[in-house]
């Protein structure tokens, strides 16, 4: 799939000044939607470099508790694919020009139906589109649709990926490719785990499309360690603990600090 837009740019870019990216989290509705956007934004003026902004899903495989309870606080406030969608044209109305991405489950993606989808995402604003349970093998229909309206579809490699599944991935691979860094669900971890950079070797030997970690990512030490092998990282749970801990009128301030912390930013 061929696609370029502000993404490729800001990895381009990221990459020619040997700078790792920063992608946080945000899920749509959690603390509110008003306050998760206003986060969104915050967090792309102080070190975020993109945003991966989550779709509520019940039932979320890949997300360990903390996002999962993010998931449903706002699904217990009424926060859909459209609510999503808005979110985003939100923050382009407020001029953020960072790359944005959707995440969320193929299940609430395919009922609001996928043309309709790719089509709202691209005129909202969106940038790539990541779908954790749909595999490669079943995923032609929405990578089309996601080329022809300018988009990426994010697709994963994971610690137990083969090789022969790696040059598969590999091949079809646009914007970036997601590394799973933990044998498990997302969720803050210590430390990474020590196969996480072979991983990411391998995957450099088959595709010069950047590779970004996630799950486990909570500190500057590991985004200093992934500086040595991988783009990017993204952060989510550890970012959202601080949020939930922060007092009412202090959650978009601790979000900063947050991100400002990991980026070594005073």
């Amino acid at each position: 799939m061929t696609v370029s837009n502000r993404l490729d740019q800001t990895l381009s870019t990221a990459r020619a000044e040997g700078r790792t990216v920063l992608s946080p989290y945000i899920t749509v509705g959690f603390p509110d939607v008003a306050t998760s956007v206003d986060i969104a934004e915050a967090i792309l003026q102080n070190g975020g470099d993109l945003l991966e902004i989550g779709v509520p899903f019940s039932d979320p495989m890949a997300d360990g508790p903390t996002v999962q309870k993010t998931s449903f606080h706002a699904l217990q406030h009424g926060v859909s694919v459209q609510t999503c969608l808005d979110a985003v044209r939100q923050l382009r109305s407020r001029g953020v020009e960072s790359p944005l991405m959707l995440m969320g489950y193929y299940n609430p993606f395919l009922k609001y139906g996928l043309r309709d989808l790719v089509r709202d995402a691209a005129a909202a604003g969106v940038q790539g589109l990541i779908v954790p349970d749909l595999p490669p093998e079943e995923s032609s229909d929405l990578e089309s649709l996601c080329a022809e309206n300018n988009i990426h579809q994010i697709h994963f490699v994971a610690l137990t990926s083969t090789d022969e599944r790696l040059k598969y991935i590999c091949a079809r691979a646009s914007g970036f490719i997601y590394c799973v860094a933990v044998l498990g669900v997302t969720g803050a971890r210590q430390s990474i785990h020590a196969g996480v950079a072979e991983l990411v070797g391998r995957v450099k030997r088959h595709t010069d499309v950047p590779v970004i970690q996630g799950f486990g990512v909570s500190s500057k030490e590991h985004i200093d360690a992934i500086a040595n092998y991988a783009d990017g990282a993204i952060v989510a749970s550890a970012m959202f603990d601080a949020i939930e801990h922060a007092p009412a009128d202090r959650k978009v301030q601790a979000a900063v600090d947050f991100v400002r912390a990991l980026k070594g930013i005073s």
